[in-house]
């Protein structure tokens, strides 16, 4: 998809932060705006300021963690615009950084309600939409550096929320029509309401992540990435699984015999 002019983009979280900034951005190439999150008076600021620059926006109180409330966010922006071309689940909260043997289950559950659980219902309530209509679209997933490799200490539950909605965007976007583009957003370090302020001076900012994501988002990437030096934590983690693999699990003649994806496919034939 490489012109938003007229297509329109629904983005959750989108009052605040990376979700805000690529409002922004969406709307300055021309595209509609549709933006949700439980807070009236943030939307009202956003919305009023996405107005003032010229783009179409529209805004709706509605909650990630809740599925009829994802359902009648889907409802809305077809009802204001016939339709969404491009969602982005953006929205994810933190919790207080502790041990995983400090922390208290419900805190957990809470993040994953909206980290993972939020993003499952946008990629239902809009694929499904999306599905029916027929014509070319995208849904991406906000995730994070920490879907590669653990960037906060103390942040089991975030990290492993993270991880999660990757795999969950690798696993739908198989399942999708090839008109649908399914792909992950892969935050590093950015300005974010839920990063402690002494942290969002140093981190990279918004605007200037949003125009590394709409890049990606016209190549139809399916892994978003900003931050350069993640690399170096990648090639770690995989030079380690690669060495245990070479160690105790080495290749020979025939190993597909157990591979899953090999099975099922004989098995078609």
């Amino acid at each position: 998809m490489d012109n938003f002019k007229g297509k329109t983009v629904a983005i959750t979280g989108g009052a605040t932060g990376i979700g805000f900034a690529l409002a922004e951005a969406f709307g300055a190439e021309g595209a509609n705006i549709v933006i949700g999150e439980p807070r009236q008076e943030r939307l009202t600021e956003a919305a009023t300021a996405l107005g003032a620059l010229g783009i179409e926006a529209r805004s709706m109180v509605m909650d990630v963690a809740e599925p009829e409330s994802v359902e009648a966010f889907a409802d809305f922006a077809w009802a204001q615009f016939g339709g969404a071309d491009i969602l982005i689940n953006n929205a994810g909260i933190a919790i207080p950084m502790k041990p995983l043997t400090e922390l208290r289950l419900d805190a957990m559950r809470k993040l994953f309600d909206v980290n993972l659980f939020g993003v499952w219902h946008g990629c239902a309530s809009f694929g499904r939409r999306m599905i029916a209509r027929g014509t070319e679209a995208a849904i991406y997933n906000v995730a994070s550096e920490n879907a590669f490799f653990t960037a906060v200490p103390n942040s089991a539950a975030y990290v492993a929320s993270k991880h999660a909605v990757m795999g969950l965007t690798e696993a739908f976007r198989e399942e999708m029509p090839d008109h649908i583009t399914v792909g992950t957003i892969f935050p590093g370090w950015v300005k974010s309401e839920i990063s402690p302020p002494e942290f969002n001076k140093l981190a990279m900012d918004t605007d200037r992540f949003a125009a590394i994501v709409l890049d990606q988002i016209k190549a139809g990437e399916k892994f978003v990435v900003s931050h350069a030096f993640n690399i170096e934590h990648i090639d770690r983690r995989y030079r380690e699984l690669s060495e245990a693999f070479e160690k105790y699990a080495p290749r020979y003649d025939g190993d597909d015999e157990y591979d899953v994806p090999t099975v099922i496919g004989r098995m078609s034939e």
